[in-house]
């Protein structure tokens, strides 16, 4: 997508309309947490996909055990590190996005990628340990078999967010667990 996104701004150069396109291409990278009020958080339909509703559903009692997908790999304690970005950040970098386009002048056309992400890479057991440390939940575990395709590092250079957009992440991992926990433990059953 982000190829056919530079495709058609690399064409709009050629139009001669007062108006050019600008686009914000926003790579995530794992959003998680929850509106700290509590009221709006994650509830994926049947069993999640992604690591943290799961380690949240287990700790509630949910669902009976998590599985980490590999302790082979070359990463401090062989699991999986990815970059964790609180879903608050991850808003506000769509502001800091759209106002960055607003500024650029109609003449031209403007197509630029940004990672939003922290920048920090965390691994399962990391983000287990973290969880159970800032909730005094444990969470139930086994090592599974690592999944094809998996990599054993994925993290953001937010570099270009800060230089161009004034964006960085401001909430910490402790900050998205307990927002996480706070909406999980408010809505144990999700939005019903």
């Amino acid at each position: 997508i982000e190829e056919i996104l530079r495709d058609a701004s690399a064409a709009d150069a050629f139009n001669q309309t007062q108006q050019h396109w600008k686009i914000a291409i926003l790579r995530y990278f794992n959003p998680i947490g929850a509106h700290h009020s509590g009221l709006i958080g994650e509830d994926p339909n049947g069993i999640p996909n992604n690591l943290m509703p799961y380690l949240s559903q287990v700790a509630i009692g949910k669902l009976p055990m998590l599985s980490v997908f590999g302790n082979d790999y070359a990463t401090h304690d062989g699991t999986g590190v990815r970059d964790y970005i609180h879903v608050v950040d991850l808003a506000q970098g769509h502001i800091k996005a759209l106002q960055y386009l607003m500024k650029q002048n109609d003449d031209t056309a403007v197509c630029e990628a940004f990672n939003l992400g922290t920048g920090n890479g965390y691994s399962v057991l990391d983000m287990i340990n973290t969880f159970g440390r800032v909730t005094g939940q444990s969470v139930a575990y086994q090592i599974a078999p690592r999944r094809p395709g998996d990599v054993a590092a994925c993290f953001a250079d937010p570099g270009l967010a800060l230089e161009k957009l004034g964006w960085r992440a401001e909430r910490d991992l402790q900050q998205m667990m307990t927002d996480v926990w706070r909406w999980q433990n408010d809505n144990p059953d999700g939005y019903g």
